[in-house]
């Protein structure tokens, strides 16, 4: 045993050196540097951890796994964290989680309404089509980009059973007016938290209002596992579901390399099977397969050790960011923080205002020219896209607002990686730009 932890100290010390060596960075040389929306930040740790990984071979859920569950849970105080392979498949999961049988009176059934909004990623909507339910669309605030309060309280009709949204871009719905409605009409809320890690409300992390709440480690987010994601929840017969659903829908609640957590693994009756059939291939869901890996869980073990820095680093960048834009606000909408709120913020939003001298494609142009990144916000209005032109749904009021973002709004990166002198030339890219008008 000593001469494996020799030689697994000595390939740590030269993961260390490749590291240095490999990743060292980059001098930022204006107008040739590509200045990225987001990135992967690291160091030799994550490399660390995942060459462990590779060592132990143990492929599925391990050691890493449960530290990295554990930090989750610690960091947001709830009792479970249901690793995914993606923040995709944890919306999913937690959609399909509530059409459980196991709910009774309380599960979502084909036809029941969830409420939510039509700009976003894909990854909100498609899991409530794909459960044969009907998302009603409202529509969202300009500068927050976060659904209108009034129009939620519009939308609830006799089959809404869910509130299904995300804290746009890291910037928080209005919390207090949507648990209200919650509360008043005995509905489920899902928070999509995928853009938002490390956000507050009131002084409380976002992903712990809901009945379930999200999270997405692709490289783009917060912190990163490559794919990855992960369900949470205070609700233990709730995260007993979302694994069944997760683990191909069986019954049994063991992790893996684990059997007989219950006691009684062969003296239960299932259904039609027979007294006494083991537990292990019960399966009480239509589930699906979709696990994190144990070396994916490995990197975020290391990730998570970085959070906070991560977190402080998006708000310092936004701030310079806003700063800098603020001169142009005659002719841009900047992203603004929603009231109650301390996001960490995603991106840096910004919505061109109706003028004659430039549009949104002008100043995206410009600034891809000078190796700036740009993205607009995600889907603009997703029921103006083929896949869900002709699904069955429901628009409370119109959805203005979501139009005018899908023509005039887009964002820059405020991500980690992301410094000053970066920051500074964008800033001066936009002087230049606005300077020609």
């Amino acid at each position: 045993m000593s001469k494996i932890n020799d030689i697994r100290n000595k390939i740590n010390r030269l993961v260390k050196e490749y590291y240095k060596i490999k990743f060292q960075k980059d001098e930022f040389i204006p107008n040739k540097t590509k200045i990225n929306y987001s990135g992967r930040v690291f160091d030799e740790k994550e490399l660390i951890n995942l060459v462990n990984s590779s060592l132990d071979f143990w492929l599925t859920a391990g050691r890493f796994s449960e530290e990295f569950a554990i930090k989750l849970s610690d960091y947001f105080d709830v009792s479970d964290v249901i690793l995914t392979n993606s923040g995709s498949s944890a919306n999913l999961l937690s959609i399909s989680a509530l059409t459980s049988q196991k709910l009774g009176k309380k599960r979502l059934i084909p036809g029941d309404e969830v409420i939510t909004v039509a700009t976003g990623f894909p990854a909100t909507i498609a899991p409530i089509v794909q459960n044969n339910l009907v998302p009603v669309f409202v529509d969202m605030e300009l500068g927050t980009y976060n659904a209108i309060p009034e129009r939620i309280k519009k939308a609830v009709s006799p089959k809404t059973k869910a509130i299904f949204l995300a804290h746009t871009l890291g910037n928080p719905f209005d919390l207090n007016a949507v648990i209200e409605i919650v509360e008043e009409n005995d509905l489920w809320l899902i928070e999509d938290n995928c853009d938002a890690l490390g956000s507050k409300y009131n002084g409380q992390l976002t992903g712990t209002f809901g009945h379930l709440s999200t999270l997405s480690f692709y490289p783009a987010h917060h912190i990163t596992t490559g794919e990855g994601g992960c369900v949470l929840t205070d609700d233990e017969k709730l995260a007993r579901i979302v694994r069944s659903f997760r683990d191909w829908g069986r019954d049994c609640y063991c992790e893996s390399g684990e059997s007989n957590t219950c006691g009684k693994r062969f003296s239960q009756k299932f259904g039609k099977l027979p007294y006494g059939y083991d537990h292990k291939y019960v399966y009480s869901e239509i589930g699906y397969n979709m696990k994190m890996t144990e070396m994916q869980a490995a990197i975020g073990c290391a990730q998570m050790d970085k959070l906070e820095s991560f977190i402080e680093k998006r708000k310092e960048n936004f701030e310079r960011i806003y700063k800098g834009l603020k001169p142009f606000e005659d002719y841009l909408i900047l992203h603004k923080s929603a009231e109650n709120s301390d996001p960490s913020w995603f991106v840096f939003v910004i919505s061109v205002k109706e003028n004659e001298k430039f549009n949104r494609n002008d100043i995206t142009s410009f600034l891809e020219y000078n190796m700036i990144e740009t993205r607009n916000l995600f889907s603009g209005n997703l029921l103006r896209h083929p896949a869900f032109m002709n699904i069955k749904h429901r628009v409370v009021g119109d959805l203005k607002n979501t139009d005018y973002i899908m023509n005039n709004t887009f964002f820059i990166g405020v991500y980690p990686g992301m410094t000053n002198e970066k920051i500074d030339y964008m800033i001066k890219k936009f002087n230049e730009f606005f300077k020609k008008l």
